[in-house]
């Protein structure tokens, strides 16, 4: 157990912290599942913007690594020009 108040206190920060964190990763999960499973060109167009800025967001905050997020960012834009 921690002895000192500001430790007490980065305790609490860092759970809030995590806790936003794991969030955040988890709906950008789930629009990434919802872009794949999309046929509609148009719409996974449109999905794709939104998934891309969450992506970026992400790793703007090292929830995840950058090169993860290009990554990611990059087989869902050859996945979306796939469609047809």
């Amino acid at each position: 157990m921690a002895n000192h108040k500001s430790a007490l206190k980065r305790i609490r920060a860092n759970e809030a912290k995590r806790l936003r964190n794991r969030y955040q990763a988890k709906t950008t999960r789930t629009f990434i599942k919802r872009l794949k499973l999309t046929t509609d060109k148009v719409e996974a167009q449109e999905l794709l913007k939104k998934v891309t800025s969450m992506i970026d967001k992400l790793a703007k905050k090292n929830i995840i690594h950058k090169n993860n997020a290009s990554n990611k960012k990059s087989k869902l834009t050859k996945l979306v020009n796939s469609l047809g």
